[in-house]
């Protein structure tokens, strides 16, 4: 009997969680697993929500207990086991039945697939799903790229399993094909960032200050209650307050110092490049995290070349010195989410997606891994200067960069003197520098490719290219 509204394929922790909020505020839902014996488990586990869960135990079935057109979602790995799945599914689905890739995909994939199923009658969503475990259960933050017309089959269900902030769903259909997965990548880069920042900034506290971690999670907490509220400052002043129950030391000291990380900021990192933008606070979070795996070679060049003694800085000049600490931070902020929105810029202009800016602001707020109340800002700006070319310069974020980037240059500046790494406070300054600088430095690097190549320059007030009175220089 066909009355499920949506499917779902795939019950990892994702998968299962997902399953449960939609079955719980949203529609019956159909659900398999390629392992049978999980399907089971999930649904003598479902409680009183069994009876809107339909455990299948065939692809077949799964679709027979699904409305047409029917919805299905994918939660399984990404790549060739998202592939794979398609494939399984295509010769049992119906005209306008929609598949959605919920996991983290690349969106070139996500493109690919939607290009290969148009004709078919077939229709493909590419939803980027934000919030980890708890927000799939409870409320994520969705972003949605395929068709109008398969959106609206889904709308509902979708909005009625989103975060909230203030009432609304953070959830919005963003544009065609790859564009949703596309701003999760994105958001995950602009993630990235946040986190590094952050672990600088207790680095600095640490090894410089040689603050404890529950003091350090005392000076986060109180960052928390101010401008810098956000859902990751919370979790960091409980990670750092937070005991281990085998030692009793605070649990960040007994952690390997060691970052993994799944692709996503690797991706937003590469995607920046190929479009022409710079978002050098993203690409220094990541390769933070490369040279963090490199463990045994760090170890051996701290015996090698040993570390410098904690920062000059007097009990009286402490907490002026920590104050600091917090309006670089933001100003670090800005800065990234800055290069963040101007990579999903230009994307929209590459891949005619028309991105709303504002909307996207809107639907991270909460759900998301990055939600803050920075991001109401962030929306507001964008409503109030639909054109600005970059975040940085409009009104609002404008004066909070004037106000805090002479703290963001003195922290990045203390802790280089005192060699403490700052690499991605330190690209967010150099990226505030090189932006807000009219007349740079690529004339001289245009010069040195026309002497050595021949590419050729463009000249101040005049059209076309021209090349320097190198001949005789090059023969010297």
């Amino acid at each position: 009997m066909s009355d499920a509204e949506i499917g779902l394929i795939g019950l990892g922790v994702m998968g299962r969680n997902l399953a449960l909020n939609i079955a719980e505020n949203a529609a019956k839902i159909a659900v398999f697993n390629r392992t049978s014996a999980r399907t089971d488990e999930f649904f003598e586990t479902a409680g009183d929500l069994q009876e809107r869960i339909v455990a299948c135990e065939s692809l077949e079935d799964l679709v027979a207990a699904i409305r047409p057109p029917r919805p299905i979602i994918i939660m399984v790995q990404a790549g060739e086991a998202v592939d794979a799945q398609i494939e399984a599914l295509r010769p049992l689905l119906g005209d306008k039945d929609i598949i959605i890739d919920a996991g983290n995909a690349n969106f070139h994939d996500t493109r690919r697939r939607s290009d290969a199923l148009d004709g078919s009658g077939l229709t493909f969503i590419g939803m980027g799903v934000s919030g980890g475990e708890e927000g799939a259960r409870h409320g994520p933050s969705m972003m949605v790229g395929g068709t109008p017309q398969s959106y609206d089959r889904i709308k509902s269900t979708v909005e009625a399993i989103a975060a909230r902030y203030e009432g609304e769903p953070c959830v919005a259909h963003l544009g065609s094909d790859g564009a949703g997965h596309f701003v999760k990548t994105i958001h995950n880069g602009i993630e990235y960032a946040d986190m590094q920042m952050i672990a600088e900034i207790y680095g600095i506290m640490r090894d410089g200050l040689n603050m404890d971690a529950a003091t350090i999670g005392d000076v986060f907490e109180r960052w928390n209650g101010g401008r810098l509220n956000s859902y990751l400052i919370e979790i960091t002043g409980k990670v750092l307050k937070a005991d281990d129950g085998k030692t009793g030391r605070p649990i960040v000291d007994v952690i390997k110092d060691s970052a993994g990380q799944k692709g996503t900021g690797r991706w937003s990192a590469i995607e920046s490049q190929m479009l022409g933008v710079p978002a050098t606070t993203i690409e220094a979070a990541v390769a933070a995290r490369a040279l963090s795996a490199l463990r045994g070679e760090r170890m051996a060049a701290e015996e090698a070349f040993g570390l410098p003694s904690a920062l000059p800085i007097s009990d009286a000049d402490r907490d002026r010195f920590i104050d600091q600490l917090e309006a670089a931070l933001m100003a670090g902020k800005i800065a990234a989410y800055a290069q963040g929105f101007a990579v999903m810029s230009a994307a929209s202009d590459e891949y005619g997606w028309t991105l709303p800016m504002p909307t996207i602001a809107r639907i991270w707020r909460a759900g998301c891994i990055i939600r803050s109340q920075f991001l109401d800002e962030i929306a507001s700006a964008f409503d109030d200067n639909p054109d600005a070319a970059n975040l940085m310069v409009t009104p609002k974020f404008a004066d909070l960069m004037r106000q805090s980037d002479r703290n963001l240059r003195a922290v990045v500046s203390i802790a280089t003197t005192a060699g403490l790494p700052v690499p991605a406070l330190g690209s967010a300054l150099a990226y505030f520098d090189g932006y807000r600088r009219g007349r740079g430095t690529a004339n001289l690097v245009q010069a040195q490719r026309d002497f050595f190549g021949a590419h050729g320059f463009e000249r101040l007030g005049e059209d076309g290219a021209h090349h320097g009175p190198w001949s005789s220089a090059a023969n010297d």
